[in-house]
């Protein structure tokens, strides 16, 4: 039992962390399934609580919590939605792992200065195999998270340069001269 509110404690901290400042980072995405070699994406991030900016290829997202923005540099075009909370959830790793709180099993181990969570589904039907987050200890920044699917796909988001800013930075896009896909 001491085992789990250790755990709940660090996920927890860092949970309450990003309520109250704005995580910025880079990042590297991997995504690999068994048969193929991973594919490989760069980009930067902003989150704080549900709203995010995620610049990733020539797009761009964002969400205020009420509105999903979505720009596509190359069609010059904005599109404006209103997501539902699993849409929200699959989108942002941080609001993934705290709505499988409820339904796994915990692990946590210490790697160095970093503390190794991994949440193990105890039905995996949905999918999900196993999900891992690394934090720095001392600081509460996230610098590792893997999600494993149980058909062997694997995507692996790897934060460089986190820090946390006071600051909360706009979570809208606005282009000018975009064509505006309102869908919301």
């Amino acid at each position: 039992m001491k085992l789990l509110l250790i755990t709940l404690t660090v996920l927890q901290s860092l949970l309450a962390t990003l309520e109250q400042k704005t995580l910025v980072s880079d990042f590297s995405l991997s995504v690999a399934e068994a048969q193929n070699q991973p594919m490989t994406y760069t980009g930067s991030l902003a989150m704080h609580s549900k709203q995010f900016t995620l610049s990733m290829f020539n797009m761009e997202a964002a969400y205020d919590g009420n509105t999903l923005y979505m720009y596509s540099e190359e069609l010059e075009e904005l599109t404006l939605s209103t997501p539902t909370e699993e849409e929200l959830t699959q989108t942002n790793p941080f609001l993934y792992a705290q709505a499988l709180l409820p339904i796994c099993q915990y692990a946590e181990k210490v790697i160095g200065d970093k503390t190794q969570i991994t949440l193990t589904p105890n039905d995996q039907s949905a999918g999900i195999a196993k999900f891992v987050l690394r934090v720095a200890t001392a600081t509460l920044l996230p610098t590792h998270i893997e999600i494993h699917e149980t058909d062997g796909k694997q995507t692996t988001l790897r934060l460089n340069n986190a820090r946390y800013i006071d600051e909360t930075p706009s979570f809208i896009i606005k282009k000018e001269g975009a064509f505006v896909n309102d869908l919301r």
